[in-house]
């Protein structure tokens, strides 16, 4: 018992002083609020995520350089968090394989506590430093890979163990936390830290950690996918047409870029394996599948290129 309540003082003297811990005098009385009054109070403080969010991209394209490097020399993005932040991270991953058709394989989410957790809340989880190195075994990864650490309160002894264990095999490292960066203290090559500020429920980081979170992941998978040849002008053309929305979509894209109708773009879509790169590329150059799929390496997969259009618009 006493060792006990001695590691429980020990995490309480840590968090003590974390702004994501912090009291916010603009809302402590919310709870003798109006419903519209308590919801004008936290739509005000997450308006000021976006802001907080720009002071960072120094930072942000720092980290998305060590995304692509990663991806291109045959690595992988790997996102590990607790609670909320590591549903953010499973989150972004699985939405990329549909969005810009990257592997499952290449970017990958892992949450403490493993799936259950994405659902409910696993107790001691985030303390787990064992399954953290397991993760990394388990995973083998190497210094072809990028790891981001994300952790609202910095103090996540998973997530840091993963940084560590990671950073000592060569892996590029990226902690992303909403406290200041001069109180990160363990070595990552890129620190992504988003002060908002206390939260409107004090310590609930699932408020706007969580959303400057987000926002940041949108980000940094976003750059680098478009960066790695995933999008052409604005539009998506690796998306994996595995559902009949995805597949329309591919048809309004090739209709978009070509000018064609919908029966042609149908057609160029079903010649050409259900890639729409290939689909404009065949229709633009008249040319077949294998040749359209050597101008796009030859391009760096950058559509545009294999286009033979400039590169600055």
């Amino acid at each position: 018992m006493r060792r006990q309540s001695k590691k429980g003082r020990a995490v309480f003297e840590e968090i003590k002083d974390l702004v994501t811990e912090s009291y916010n005098p603009r809302t402590k009385l919310i709870d003798r609020l109006s419903m519209r009054e308590i919801l004008e109070v936290i739509s005000s403080e997450d308006s000021k995520v976006a802001e907080v969010v720009r002071g960072e991209l120094p930072y942000i394209e720092k980290a998305v350089a060590l995304i692509v490097e990663a991806l291109k020399g045959g690595g992988r993005l790997i996102y590990f968090g607790a609670g909320t932040s590591g549903r953010l991270g499973v989150l972004d991953a699985a939405e990329c394989p549909p969005t810009f058709g990257a592997s499952p394989k290449q970017i990958i989410g892992v949450i403490a506590g493993g799936r259950k957790a994405l659902w409910r809340a696993i107790e001691g989880a985030e303390d787990d430093v064992d399954a953290a190195m397991s993760e990394v075994k388990r995973l083998k990864i190497d210094s072809r890979d990028a790891v981001i650490g994300i952790t609202a309160s910095r103090r996540t002894p998973f997530v840091l163990t993963v940084l560590e264990q990671s950073r000592r095999v060569g892996a590029k490292t990226v902690f992303l936390t909403c406290n200041p960066r001069s109180t990160v203290k363990i070595k990552v090559d890129v620190a992504i830290c988003p002060v908002v500020g206390a939260e409107v429920v004090s310590g609930s980081t699932r408020m706007k950690a969580a959303l400057a979170q987000k926002m940041i992941l949108n980000m940094l998978t976003t750059t680098a996918m478009i960066k790695l040849g995933k999008v052409y002008k604005n539009l998506m053309v690796d998306l994996q047409v595995k559902s009949e929305k995805l597949k329309e979509r591919s048809k309004r894209t090739i209709m978009e870029v070509t000018g064609v109708s919908y029966r042609k773009a149908s057609n160029l879509l079903r010649r050409s394996g259900g890639s729409v790169k290939l689909a404009i590329l065949r229709h633009h150059l008249g040319v077949d599948s294998p040749e359209a799929k050597r101008l796009l390496k030859e391009s760096d997969e950058l559509l545009y290129r294999a286009l033979g259009e400039r590169d600055q618009a």
